[in-house]
This record gives structure tokens, C-alpha cells and sequence, in this order.
């Protein structure tokens, strides 16, 4: 069951997905359509999930749900992933690599090689205060308040020099 995405409490579980490139404006309305239909017959177990999905930066899919309505079980999760590779195969994407690692050089989002951002680290090109994306966020609140945050206060300051 489809929901706005602003209209999902702080509490909802949601799932981060970053493109290892931009998405086109014709691939946003695609995948916007695609998640719609997803959400809508969204199950657990033959009960519905409340659910929505926002992308950010034209480069990141976020997909949500309402655990107070009805919690996802293991099927549920298994199923999202099932839509995310069908994305991935049917736009020549992926959305899945947990190795690439992505930041901010003023406006531009840059993806790079978990690899890559260590040495970025080691030459000093990514700091402390380098805006990361925290991918590992579990909610709607800590994506709306800790998925952009300096370095420092994420994972990413083990790589910091």
C-alpha cells in the first residue's frame, strides 16, 4: 500500500540504494512508476506493507516502510531486493555494490571505490569535515538527520588520517 513518503513516521524502517551513476529524468519517472506498482502489492505474508519510497541527488533510491501498520518479515525484505535487481537489470545500474562509497566535494556527489576513498583519505582529499552519505541509517529520522554527516561522525572515520 502506497504512501507519500512524507507522510511515513520517524520510526519506519527504510533501505538505501545508491546508483554508481545519476539517474536520467526518463529512469526517475521509470523508477518512480516501478516503486508505485512495487509498494501496492507489497506483502508480508498476505498482509500489506505500508510503504514508500524518495530519491535523492538523482543518484540514491530510498525505499521505506511503516513498521507500526506491519512489520516486514524476511519474505518481504527478500522481495525488495527482487525489485531492486529488476531495476538494476532493466536500467543497466547498480544499485547494490556495498563497496562503493560516495561524498560530497561542494555541490558534486562523487562515487568512488571503498579502495579509492582510502586513499583519497591518505592524501587528505576526503577530511573530517568531508560530507559522507551514511547508507547504514535504519530509519526515516536518522536518514533525514544522519545520512549527510561530516566524516568524523561515521563509519567512514576509520579511513580518516
Amino acid at each position: 500500500m502506497f504512501t507519500e513518503y512524507k507522510n511515513l513516521p520517524n520510526n519506519s524502517r527504510v533501505w538505501i540504494y545508491q546508483s554508481d551513476r545519476e539517474f536520467t529524468n526518463n529512469e526517475i519517472e521509470f523508477i518512480s512508476e516501478k516503486a508505485i506498482d512495487f509498494i501496492n502489492q507489497w506483502t508480508r505474508h498476505g498482509d500489506d506493507l505500508k510503504g514508500s519510497f524518495t530519491i535523492k541527488y538523482n543518484q540514491f533510491l530510498v525505499l521505506a516502510v511503516d513498521e507500526s501498520f506491519n512489520n516486514v518479515s524476511g519474505c518481504s525484505i527478500d522481495s525488495s531486493v527482487r525489485f531492486i535487481k529488476e531495476l538494476e537489470n532493466e536500467l543497466q545500474l547498480d544499485l547494490m555494490d556495498k563497496m562503493n562509497v560516495t561524498f560530497k566535494d561542494n555541490d558534486n556527489i562523487n562515487l568512488v571505490k571503498l579502495f579509492d576513498f582510502q586513499k583519497f583519505a591518505e592524501a587528505q582529499k576526503v577530511t573530517a569535515e568531508t560530507i559522507v552519505f551514511n547508507n547504514m541509517v535504519a530509519t526515516k529520522e536518522d536518514f533525514e538527520n544522519n545520512w549527510e554527516i561530516p566524516a568524523k561522525d561515521s563509519w567512514h572515520k576509520r579511513f580518516l588520517v
